[in-house]
């Protein structure tokens, strides 16, 4: 069979000068070891984790305190025990940059906004704010293992607020303020934090959004929160003034503005602490309660995204970093990660389609980025409009274009070498919230084919797996991980005994050893120089919108707050050459063929105002019944999967339902719709 040409090739010198060729060179001098190929180079990584985490601790310059004993105590997930005896810092990783002799004309970011114009901040700017409001956040009473979390969205005061709880040991945590109440307080009344750092509206798609109704329902309903440091673009004295008695039963709350918290310069004191010392919480939602709170620790995330940066992204000092997210994704911790390699992150808030599509090209331009981070809803969006943005605008700096959050069509690959730039590493990714990092990666030394990403993780023991939990080769099964990474959770926060998180991903395929199960379809293809894959989307329930998960319960308890309607059933579906659709289907307590209007519109300005305007349905769908197993469950992925054009025989066991003719409905449903061959 004749193997499709690859869209790109790297150059020679792109090659020698790119980080993982550094990263083998030193290998060979400094261990001995030499390697032939990327999928060697990959499979030692694998093999001899201890090795590899090692060399990348090293090579990388990691900044302990106190030295290590060994690389990997426990290898057993999920208690694998990361380099115990090490102490060190995120923030002191992230700030290394601000001790620079030109630290004070270097530039660590580039703001812009719909609301600021550019604002260009230093190394020493960054690092004098994160000092000024370490030392506020410290007189509030903020202590190590302190919880505080922002409703902000993707500014500076973000970032410099990451770093000053980071710096002190405490335990960051970030939600948007497009959330509605509904979902921020889902996820940070799990952690109870001691000081909420928040905006009181925001601006988007040329339209101002008022806050300030919402942000006093957190403080009211958060009775944690002893301090809100307000970061306002309204009327700061108005909503100090309404803030303060927000709380309940003689509760008051003190407001501090933000001008004020960062008032007075400060050099940023850097906390040592233990390589698994709890760094953020971030949130990834399963099929029922509450979202996961998700403990990342500060020494995982330092070195994985050494490795990330340096191997895989090819970036450092000279490179000027994008990657269009808000605060919710975990790709913005990944975006502000990228400081510890001395790059300059460009940070843009607001509606990349505002006033139209060209305006992230025309930032791209401007800035000069080198390595450009954007959807494939973006890019889509692109495609439909005829837009090629190469003719309008010089895009010769960009030397990689990354994408991830659903799968990237072969159309779309073709079209970024046909109307962005020939000459580029279209960096393809998948990971998650979850692990803190991408399974399936780029790599510069690797040519790029259409639909497909480049390879495997280093260091990350990828396969998938059929039913029998066997690994497979150019078929479709489970993405799993077999080897411990470090920077996959810790543990989910309040989950005595570990039960949620063992459930959540080890449950399918138990050992000794556990496997990692991610919830993705996944097909593993063996080209010359490296085993590729393609990502068909999620194998579960979970709702993946624009890259943001979301579990299903948090809309049920939306639309079954509802009285007209009895019950609910939510499919979010992912195609690959198709758009994604998502279905709310509903059982109306007065049985019609179709959904009032009236009523389906209340629905969906329901989801978009108490969850987030990203997960609102395509469509609100009337069904004589939600389909359930005999203890009660509702049949989420069998529907899926119906959808998606499987047999009903390799979808669902009629036997264990509740209601088993219901499903003739759901695939008379799929061939209406024109579901996709199985």
């Amino acid at each position: 069979m004749t193997l499709p040409a690859p869209l790109w090739q790297p150059s020679a010198g792109r090659i020698d000068k790119a980080g993982i060729t550094r990263l083998q060179r030193w290998l060979a001098a400094e261990r001995g070891r030499r390697f032939d190929s990327y999928e060697a180079l990959w499979q030692w990584s694998v093999d001899d984790l201890e090795g590899f985490w090692g060399a990348i601790w090293d090579f990388c310059g990691v900044k302990s305190h106190s030295p290590y004993s060994r690389v990997l105590a426990e290898r057993e997930m999920p208690h694998a025990k990361w380099f115990p005896g090490a102490t060190l810092n995120y923030a002191e990783h992230m700030l290394a940059h601000a001790r620079r002799p030109d630290a004070g004309t270097r530039l660590a970011l580039v703001f812009q906004s719909e609301l600021c114009a550019r604002t260009p901040i230093t190394w020493a700017q960054l690092a004098a704010t994160t000092g000024a409001l370490t030392a506020t956040l410290s007189g509030l009473g903020v202590a190590q293992g302190d919880r505080v979390v922002g409703y902000l969205p993707n500014i500076p005061e973000a970032l410099a607020s990451l770093l000053a709880v980071a710096s002190m040991g405490a335990i960051w945590s970030g939600s948007s303020p497009d959330m509605g109440p509904v979902s921020v307080l889902d996820r940070f009344r799990q952690i109870e934090p001691k000081v909420l750092i928040a905006v009181d509206g925001y601006r988007y798609g040329g339209k101002d959004f008022d806050r300030r109704d919402t942000l006093l329902e957190l403080v009211a309903q958060l009775p944690s929160v002893q301090t809100v440091v307000l970061v306002s673009s309204l009327d700061p004295a108005a909503t100090m003034a309404a803030i303060e008695p927000a709380g309940q039963a003689g509760r008051r709350v003190a407001v501090v503005p933000w001008a004020q918290a960062v008032a007075t310069p400060a050099a940023p004191v850097f906390r040592a602490v233990p390589f698994d010392h709890p760094l953020w919480i971030v949130y990834s939602s399963g099929t029922t309660g509450m979202p996961k709170p998700i403990v990342h620790g500060h020494g995982g995330t330092v070195i994985e995204n050494l490795k990330v940066g340096t191997c895989h992204f090819d970036i450092g000092e000279d490179d000027r970093f994008f990657w269009f997210s808000s605060t919710n994704w975990v790709m913005w911790n990944l975006w502000a990660s990228t400081l510890m390699l001395g790059c300059t992150a460009i940070q843009f808030d607001g509606n990349p389609g505002y006033p139209d599509l060209t305006t992230l090209w025309r930032l791209a331009e401007t800035e000069r980025a080198t390595f450009f981070g954007v959807s494939p809803a973006f890019i889509t969006l692109n495609m439909k409009n005829g837009l090629s943005p190469r003719a309008q605008f010089d895009l010769s700096s960009i030397r990689s274009l990354g994408c991830t959050g659903s799968p990237l069509t072969d159309e779309a690959y073709q079209w970024v070498y046909q109307h962005v730039g020939a000459d580029l590493m279209l960096g393809s990714i998948s990971g998650g919230t979850d692990p803190g990092t991408a399974f399936l990666t780029c790599c510069p030394t690797l040519p790029v084919r259409a639909g497909e990403m480049q390879c495997r993780g280093l260091g990350v023991g990828l396969y998938a797996f059929d039913d029998n939990g066997q690994p497979v080769m150019d078929a479709v099964g489970e993405l799993v991980c077999t080897t411990p990474m470090p920077s996959m959770p810790l543990y989910f926060w309040n989950d005595e005994g570990g039960r949620r998180y063992f459930e959540s991903y080890f449950d399918t395929f138990p050992g000794p050893p556990n496997v990692w199960r991610h919830g993705d379809w996944l097909k593993l293809i063996q080209r010359p120089e490296s085993v590729t894959g393609i990502v068909y989307g999620r194998s579960d329930s979970t709702i993946n919108r624009h890259g943001i998960r979301m579990g299903t319960s948090e809309l049920y308890r939306v639309v079954e707050e509802f009285d007209e309607v009895l019950d609910s059933l939510v499919i979010d579906l992912e195609y690959l050459g198709r758009e994604s659709y998502m279905v709310l289907f509903v059982v109306l307590r007065e049985p019609g063929a179709e959904v009032p209007p009236a009523l389906g519109q209340a629905l969906l300005q329901a989801i978009r105002t108490k969850l987030s305007a990203r997960h609102v349905p395509n469509d609100v769908v009337a069904v004589p019944e939600v389909p359930r197993t005999i203890s009660g469950k509702k049949l989420e992925v069998p529907i899926k999967r119906i959808l998606l054009g499987q047999p009903v025989e390799r979808s669902v066991n009629k036997d264990s339902m509740a209601n088993p003719g219901v499903i003739d409905w759901f695939v008379a449903f799929a061939r209406a719709r024109g579901a996709p061959p199985a």
